[in-house]
């Protein structure tokens, strides 16, 4: 009875301390907590009386951050969101039996320094796995609770966001050595002081961007709307109503919110003559997300008028559906420029094998209908602006680095995220969406335009750094961004995810040696060289 009682009780530890690290991301902030709030975990898993509990520890863990890190989701998910945490804490496992492989008992020095190096790489393979859309995209990887330490955003400039989580990581390993093993402070010391090191020489010595020239940017973000048959046409007006204050500001571009338009321009040609006619007054281009049903075949461009100008051919639509489209409208409309969203939000856009995840619909706000997705990325010519040309994202695609990694491969001078998180509205969702703009804009050395409907809404520099106010959620304004443009390219953006490579050869190693033991210590008994010697019997 007692050992079952003590058994309920480290699972019940193992779910709170795997929630603790919520409390680094957005809204807590508090960042510099991000650099131990592993170690209570860790603390539970080197102490595992064998390798089937920790690994049990370590899978409910995982669940239990899953859920506080994505605890917003509840007025969606409801009770879909335990499976879902339960699914992925499973990827926690391989980090928790390595845990308790190199700090369990009394580690020597070696086994201590190996544990700096294996026991941050398992973690970013879990961070890894669960990056992969289908399993909900990369969303609270634990480097990104760093987005406004300038230091870790000169990190991630070099090894991107993976390069941070496996720092944080490190520190909070070489912590529990210190807390636990005495005889390991010296291998724990210098991890930490090797953390400093590398952070102190990326800083000192790795290129900050190079500012040339800059762009006015304006930020609508209209507010919430009440839910019902006309909210999206008030949504539209607000948005219209906000833009004409923008009139005689000089900007370069407006851009709206995810979901800004709630029709297809080709099927309402009014809303498109609307939009060119704001664009005129204004004196610069909209960039609007229409979030519609798109009919088969090809698109029919809408009429704007002669007084307008001439309408540019719309492209051909792929197939029929409901699209989420970064349209680029100018005085003369549309412009043909558009990025239909590549990847979109599991439950939240479509239910993946909805034959028999369908009954999600039933207990959440689960999509009714998948939503299409896009093809490929797309890079945009701004009007007025000759070379400059930016790279539009959708939503949480903001959370994957390498999308925005390749549009600034591809030549964009400016990120441009549109968002919408009206359904959480009163969460942490807003804040911890819009922290992800700084460490894609520090990553690529490209700032990053993050504008929302409802807040938060923020403009971040190339360094990852700040530009002018944020617009929380009671705001609804127009806001005027001076944006600094930058040339030159992060080690980031020339050689990748190189960090998790790294990891990945590094654990492959590990395994293989494990492997080679293994069989050594199964090789049988060599047969022996001489014969057995005779006894008598008597």
């Amino acid at each position: 009875m007692v050992a079952k009682r003590i058994r309920y009780r480290r699972a019940a530890a193992a779910v709170a301390a795997g929630a603790l690290p919520c409390l680094a991301f957005p809204a807590p902030a508090l960042w510099w907590f991000a650099y131990v709030a592993l170690v209570p975990w860790m603390l539970l898993l080197r102490s595992a009386p064998t390798g089937r509990r920790a690994a049990l520890e370590g899978w409910l863990g995982g669940a239990g951050f899953i859920i506080a890190v994505h605890h917003w989701l509840l007025p969606s998910l409801h009770v879909f969101l335990l499976p879902v945490a339960a699914l992925l804490g499973l990827l926690w496992i391989p980090w928790a039996l390595l845990v308790r492989e190199f700090l369990g008992g009394v580690p020597d020095p070696g086994r201590a320094a190996a544990a700096l190096l294996l026991v941050p790489a398992g973690w970013l393979l879990s961070e890894l796995a669960r990056s992969w859309q289908g399993l909900g995209g990369p969303w609270g990887l634990l480097g990104a609770s760093q987005w406004q330490v300038p230091p870790a955003l000169r990190l991630a400039s070099v090894g991107g966001v993976w390069l941070v989580s496996l720092l944080v990581v490190a520190v909070n390993c070489a912590l529990v050595l210190l807390i636990s093993v005495p005889a390991a402070r010296v291998p724990a010391v210098a991890g930490v002081t090797g953390c400093v090191v590398l952070t102190g020489a990326v800083w000192l010595w790795v290129p900050r961007p190079e500012v040339s020239g800059a762009l006015r940017v304006a930020v609508v973000q209209p507010g919430l709307m009440a839910d019902g048959p006309n909210s999206a046409e008030q949504r539209f007006t607000a948005g219209e109503r906000l833009t004409r204050t923008l009139a005689g500001q000089r900007v370069d571009l407006v851009v709206w919110g995810e979901s800004s338009v709630g029709a297809d321009l080709a099927a309402r040609p009014d809303l498109a003559r609307r939009l060119a006619v704001l664009s005129s007054e204004v004196g610069a281009p909209l960039l609007v997300n229409v979030d519609a049903r798109r009919p088969a075949g090809p698109a029919v461009a809408p009429v704007v008028g002669p007084a307008v100008g001439p309408v540019a051919a719309a492209a051909a639509t792929p197939g029929g559906g409901i699209y989420k489209s970064s349209v680029l409208v100018g005085p003369g409309g549309p412009t043909g420029d558009r990025y239909d969203k590549m990847r979109l939000v599991p439950f939240g856009e479509y239910v993946p094998a909805r034959s028999l995840l369908g009954w999600a619909t039933s207990v959440g706000k689960a999509a009714g209908e998948d939503r299409r997705s896009g093809a490929e990325p797309v890079l945009m010519n701004l009007p007025g602006r000759p070379g400059v040309r930016i790279g539009p994202l959708v939503c949480f695609e903001s959370a994957f680095p390498d999308m925005s990694r390749r549009l600034t491969r591809d030549g964009a001078a400016l990120l441009i995220a549109q968002s919408a998180t009206s359904s959480f509205q009163h969460s942490w969702a807003p804040a911890q969406h819009a922290s992800l703009a700084a460490l894609r804009a520090a990553e690529d050395g490209r700032p990053m335009v993050h504008a929302t409907l409802t807040g938060i809404s923020e403009v971040h520099g190339p360094s990852g750094e700040r530009i002018g106010p944020a617009l929380p959620t009671s705001a609804r304004a127009a806001q005027v961004y001076e944006v600094p443009l930058a040339r030159g390219s992060t080690y980031y953006v020339r050689f990748g995810d190189w960090p998790v490579g790294a990891c990945l050869a590094l654990l492959a190693g590990y395994c293989a040696v494990e492997g080679v033991r293994a069989l050594g210590l199964r090789k049988p008994a060599p047969e022996p060289t001489t014969p057995p010697a005779r006894t008598a019997r008597g």
